[in-house]
């Protein structure tokens, strides 16, 4: 089962998402969203888990890799980023990077970062997203398997 994109059933991830402050809340509930939409979209995902992981949500599914959501609480508000996680000791970040280059911000091999202010390239994150729920399927492929989106 595929949890619906609007609401959250999973009590602990909805009251950690109840605690985001106001700015980011709208931001993190976006890329759930994405995450979620991704998985509906996809033909070769018919199960996705919404849990906690290190405190944050996170997405699993039987073929891929845990995808999480954060953001960095010691900057402040006015500079506060947000986040995409991906397992590290995967190679997922670095296909991103050389799919898409500086398309994104990166954080080492384990996030992409994304600034309060900016526009997300939904088709090419939605991309990055599905590589890592599909990642024990395509690890063994050059790039995963995959071509850049536009």
């Amino acid at each position: 089962m595929i949890p619906y994109p609007d609401t959250i059933e999973n009590k602990e991830v909805e009251a950690v998402f109840k605690h985001y402050p106001p700015h980011l809340y709208d931001k993190l509930f976006f890329l759930r969203g994405l995450i979620i939409q991704t998985a509906i979209d996809s033909n070769e995902i018919d199960a996705l888990e919404e849990t906690l992981k290190w405190g944050e949500p996170s997405y699993l599914t039987k073929t891929g890799s845990t995808v999480r959501l954060g953001w960095n609480k010691s900057s402040p508000p006015s500079q506060q980023q947000y986040m995409i996680y991906f397992h590290c000791k995967t190679k997922l970040v670095d296909t991103f990077k050389e799919l898409y280059g500086d398309t994104f911000r990166y954080e080492g091999n384990r996030a992409i970062v994304f600034e309060m202010d900016e526009i997300i390239p939904e088709p090419v994150l939605c991309h990055c997203i599905l590589l890592s729920l599909n990642y024990k399927k395509i690890k063994d492929l050059p790039l995963l398997g995959a071509q850049p989106k536009e």
